[in-house]
């Protein structure tokens, strides 16, 4: 059994004007170092055993600010990456206007995601399997996790606000019923 509590960056400038991120490095602005600030206060009463983080830019700000006080080692890794957005990249959300099982090849899909969030299981089993795991991703990877986890679509797996936290209680059973993209087909 893992306690996993998974939490997203706080928010960027990209994420204020509403721009793909992807896996660029993202600016955190002012709002989101205060976000990370007041998660941090939040977290100080949490017992957790390691801290996994993207290894983005945003994530590792976010993630230096809250452990000042936590002082966990912290593991840098590509597993918790935002979905790689590919060409569209930079550009405004609003602007994409194409379905996404049409999105061009350079668009990370679905069943890559899938098979990257039951890699982070994997790996979280492999090495952390009975401990307490505090984890900060990004918005729709955090969701790929989720959906996973809860055997639901992307689609039926709510948003994640900046900073917002939430905790499961998994086994490695999460990984043995159905392949991870019975999960993950939607994208909507």
């Amino acid at each position: 059994m893992i306690v996993l509590t998974l939490t997203r960056h706080g928010q960027t400038t990209e994420n204020l004007e509403g721009i793909l991120q992807g896996q660029s490095p993202g600016h955190l602005n002012a709002t989101g170092i205060a976000q990370a600030e007041a998660l941090r206060e939040q977290l100080c009463a949490e017992d957790y055993d390691i801290f996994l983080c993207s290894d983005l830019e945003r994530t590792r700000i976010s993630a230096d600010i809250i452990n000042r006080k936590l002082q966990l080692p912290i593991i840098y890794t590509p597993l918790l990456r935002e979905r790689d957005w590919g060409e569209y990249t930079g550009r405004f959300i609003k602007d994409i206007t194409v379905h996404p099982s049409q999105f061009p090849p350079s668009i990370e899909n679905a069943d890559q995601l899938a098979a990257r969030a039951e890699q982070f299981l994997k790996y979280i089993f492999n090495n952390y399997n009975g401990q307490r795991i505090l984890a900060m991703g990004h918005g729709y990877f955090n969701r790929c996790v989720q959906a996973l986890i809860e055997k639901r679509t992307v689609h039926d797996t709510p948003r994640w606000d900046n900073t917002e936290l939430r905790t499961f209680h998994i086994d490695s059973k999460v990984l043995t019923h159905r392949g991870p993209t019975d999960y993950l087909v939607s994208e909507n």
